[in-house]
C-alpha cells in the first residue's frame, strides 16, 4: 500500500526537484519530507531520487512512480469528494500562461470539470506578465504562470531553467547580432533574454515578435532565430542551443500558482483546481 501523504510529498519533490521547496509548499519540515520519501522508497523497493548536495533527479523508478502517484491521488480525491457529499459551485476565472498551449493541461482541466460539473470555469490564456496584471486588477481568481524574478509569493508548482532553443540546423554567426524570436512586452522570457545578452555584451536584433506560442515556434523552426524557452517544455522540432554557440546563461524559472482577491464563491473552486494542478504538475511538461 502506498500512503497518499507520502505520494503527495513525492510529487512535490519531483516537481520542484528540491526537498527544501517541497517542504515549503507542503508546510512540512524538511526532515519530514525526507522521511516520507524514504518510507515510500522502502514500500516501492527502489530508489526514487538520485540526490547529492547540489541536485535532485528522478531515477527510472521515480519516473515510473510519477504516473502511479498521480492516479492514486486523483482516485483518492474523487472518493473523498463523493462521500463528503459536497459539490462545489460558482464561477472560477482561471488564467494560464501561453507556455501551456502544447502541454497536457487540457487533461487537468477536463478532470477538474468532470469532478466539479457545477463550477463555471472561465479560462484565459495569456503571457505571464499580462496574467499578473489581470490578477492585480481583480479580473482573475487563480493564475498559473512564471514568477517574476523579484517576487517570492505564490505556490511553487515546479522549478526549471530557461535555455536557448532553435532549429536543429541553425548556425549562429558570432560576428553578427543574435536573431531573437520573442513575445511582445511584458513577457518575462523576453525580458530575461534581453537582459542576459546585454550583460554578456552580445549584440542582438528582433527577428520575430508574436503573442502566440505557435507563432514563435513556426518562426523558430523556420530558422529565423533563437528564443528563450523552458527546458522541460521545449516544443517538438526544436532543440536546445549548445553552449559552444556562446549564448549567455538565462537562469532558472519558477512556475507558480497565484490567487486573486477571492470572493467567497470562488475560494473553494480555486483551491480545488490548485490542488488538481499540483497533483498533476508533471503533465504540464513535455516528454
Amino acid at each position: 500500500m502506498f500512503e497518499p501523504v507520502q505520494l503527495r510529498t513525492f510529487l512535490a519533490v519531483a516537481q520542484t526537484l528540491s526537498f527544501t521547496q517541497a517542504a515549503h509548499r507542503l508546510g512540512l519540515r524538511q526532515s519530514t519530507v525526507s522521511q516520507h520519501v524514504r518510507k515510500l522508497e522502502e514500500a516501492a523497493g527502489r530508489r526514487l531520487f538520485a540526490r547529492d548536495t547540489h541536485a535532485v533527479e528522478l531515477t527510472e523508478g521515480g519516473e515510473a512512480m510519477l504516473g502511479f502517484a498521480r492516479t492514486i491521488l486523483e482516485a483518492n480525491e474523487r472518493a473523498a469528494s463523493f462521500f463528503a457529499g459536497t459539490r462545489l459551485r460558482g464561477r472560477l476565472r482561471f488564467g494560464a500562461s501561453e507556455d501551456f498551449v502544447l502541454t497536457r493541461m487540457p487533461e487537468v482541466l477536463e478532470g477538474f470539470r468532470r469532478d466539479h460539473p457545477e463550477v463555471d470555469l472561465e479560462l484565459t490564456v495569456e503571457l505571464s506578465g499580462t496574467l499578473h496584471e489581470l490578477l492585480a486588477a481583480g479580473r482573475l481568481d487563480l493564475v498559473l504562470a512564471k514568477r517574476r524574478p523579484e517576487e517570492s509569493r505564490g505556490r511553487l508548482v515546479w522549478r526549471d531553467r530557461l535555455v536557448w532553443v532553435g532549429a536543429e540546423r541553425l548556425r549562429l554567426d558570432p560576428q553578427r547580432p543574435v536573431p531573437l524570436v520573442v513575445y511582445p512586452p511584458p513577457a518575462l522570457t523576453r525580458a530575461r533574454a534581453l537582459e542576459a545578452l546585454e550583460r554578456a555584451g552580445r549584440e542582438w536584433r528582433i527577428a520575430c515578435t508574436s503573442g502566440s506560442l505557435n507563432g514563435l515556434i513556426a518562426a523558430t523552426r523556420a530558422g529565423l532565430g533563437v528564443m528563450a524557452h523552458t527546458k522541460g517544455m521545449i516544443p517538438p522540432g526544436l532543440v536546445a542551443i549548445r553552449p559552444r554557440a556562446g549564448l549567455p546563461e538565462l537562469g532558472g524559472v519558477d512556475f507558480v500558482l497565484l490567487y486573486g482577491q477571492r470572493d467567497r464563491a470562488a475560494r473553494g473552486p480555486a483551491e480545488a483546481l490548485a490542488d488538481a494542478i499540483l497533483a498533476g504538475g508533471d503533465r504540464l511538461q513535455l516528454p
